[in-house]
């Protein structure tokens, strides 16, 4: 089903309303809260609403994204508090400086010694907390400036390890080079540094080749509304 204003009235809108968005692919989340945002004040001749997203999806990823309108923008740190749960699917033997498909491969790995018993034993390592570090391109800010933006200006800049929480991590499916998985995890775990920790972890390299978060703590992507 598509999202269309109609189906909601202004007084709920304004009032406080959680909208449960299926992301599209190359869509950023601020596109998404942009798109309603408009909609909404058209469609109701309104000159202003707060309209907010609890969680970023980079845009290469798609799936469940929470977007909130009116008072209910007060409880996003709620939401971003939720445990998120993703599926997707790591490729091996190469590695990008984003850790997926937005920037050019720069190294490539043998992966052959890879069986589907060493992705297995390896992913358990990372169930719990650990110590990850967010990648050179994400929008994480450092005096003032967005860490892409260091990125794409060649810069090298230190980046602090931060504490997350991997809840579970299944392999579904591996056909080489390319393997299908599930993590639940915490706020602020990036699957793109689990992809390139996974792969040093096996003696090669991994990226991100796709993404899609199908659940945040009691909310599914089976409810979600398409837009465009």
């Amino acid at each position: 089903m598509f999202f269309s204003e109609k189906n909601y009235n202004v007084e709920n809108i304004l009032d406080g309303q959680l909208i449960l968005i299926d992301k599209p692919y190359k869509w950023s989340s601020f596109d998404v809260v942009k798109k309603i945002r408009s909609r909404l004040c058209k469609n109701f001749n309104l000159k202003k609403i707060k309209v907010g997203h609890a969680g970023t999806l980079d845009p290469l990823a798609t799936g469940l994204l929470l977007i909130c309108t009116g008072k209910q923008t007060k409880n996003i740190s709620n939401y971003q508090n939720m445990k998120k749960t993703y599926e997707g699917i790591f490729k091996f033997g190469e590695t990008t400086p984003s850790y997926d498909l937005e920037t050019e491969v720069n190294e490539s790995f043998d992966y052959n010694h890879i069986e589907i018993e060493k992705l297995i034993e390896s992913s358990k390592k990372f169930i719990g907390t650990i110590s990850q570090k967010p990648p050179i391109f994400s929008a994480i800010k450092k005096d003032g400036k967005r860490l892409y933006q260091y990125a794409r200006e060649n810069q090298v800049i230190n980046i602090q390890n931060r504490e997350i929480q991997i809840h579970d991590f299944q392999i579904k499916k591996y056909n080489k080079p390319y393997a299908e998985f599930e993590i639940e995890c915490s706020k602020g775990t990036y699957i793109r540094s689990v992809a390139h920790d996974y792969g040093k972890s096996l003696k090669s390299g991994a990226l991100l080749y796709s993404l899609k978060r199908t659940k945040i703590g009691e909310y599914s992507l089976k409810n979600a509304l398409e837009i465009s």
